[in-house]
């Protein structure tokens, strides 16, 4: 199923709803609330329940996430606390989540490039919801950032991940399986240089937990990268390139006039 694994592109986050384990942004921690405007979306096919990926509150009704989650869906979910790990409603839903509509950017395409840097593009996803958040549940929203604002960026900038992906690796004599509660993580990492092919499009992050770096993985995709210390959306989690989820990884930059141009028009 593509939306769990593309070659060695691993998308860095839907998540099958059936896998046993799911959640975190991996060398994390709980977030705690701090980023109350991020939750967890299960996506719809006409089969039911299918899929989830994090994503980010930008208003009440609007929910930022990425393309290759939203692609294929008839209708998401979104929960929007801290600990989703064994609410009896997941993955269908009830009165703790909140149902949606799935739209993808127009422009999005996977396996459209050569080689890595050209694996996706316009990775962009938005659910309206039918109903607002209640600003009892979530009374801040995630930013969206000045066009151009990653340009402007040094190397090692700081930028804080979110999600609700898979967090450690269980290992036995076969590939690594990869598990995890279903709950909000956070960890620091940084911008690296964003010197290569297709960076117009993508932000490449460290995923080095022996450097004290978080990263991201199964689960993940869709969820916010913020400008360290901030609300500030500059990119949203894309893919990883190996099945460690380590080294770098790869999130679609949102700053691009065209890509907030779209966003701008469900707000």
């Amino acid at each position: 199923m593509r939306k769990l694994l593309l070659a060695v592109a691993a998308l860095a986050a839907a998540m099958t709803v059936l896998t046993a384990g799911a959640s975190a942004v991996t060398n994390g921690e709980p977030d705690n609330g701090r980023h109350p405007y991020v939750g967890l979306i299960v996506f719809d096919t006409a089969d039911g329940p299918s899929w989830r990926c994090s994503g980010s509150l930008l208003s009440p009704t609007v929910v930022l996430t990425a393309g290759h989650c939203t692609e294929g869906a008839v209708a998401a979910r979104i929960w929007m606390d801290d600990v989703v790990e064994g609410n009896p409603e997941y993955p269908f839903g009830g009165s703790t989540s909140y149902e949606g509509t799935p739209y993808t950017n127009p422009d999005f395409c996977i396996g459209c490039g050569q080689g890595l840097p050209g694996f996706a593009r316009r990775d962009i996803g938005i659910v309206v919801l039918s109903e607002p958040v209640p600003t009892s549940v979530v009374s801040e929203w995630a930013e969206l950032p000045d066009a151009g604002l990653v340009d402007t960026l040094a190397k090692g900038t700081g930028v804080d991940l979110v999600g609700y992906g898979v967090s450690k690796q269980l290992h036995g004599g076969g590939p690594p399986v990869w598990t995890g509660p279903k709950i909000r993580m956070f960890a620091p990492t940084q911008l690296v240089s964003g010197q290569f092919v297709h960076s117009s499009e993508f932000i490449r992050l460290t995923a080095n937990p022996g450097g004290g770096k978080g990263g991201t993985c199964f689960g993940d995709s869709g969820g916010p990268d913020l400008l360290s210390g901030t609300d500030t959306v500059l990119a949203v989690n894309s893919y990883v390139t190996n099945l460690n989820c380590a080294g770098v990884t790869y999130s679609q930059r949102i700053d691009i006039p065209e890509v907030l141009a779209w966003i701008e028009s469900f707000l």
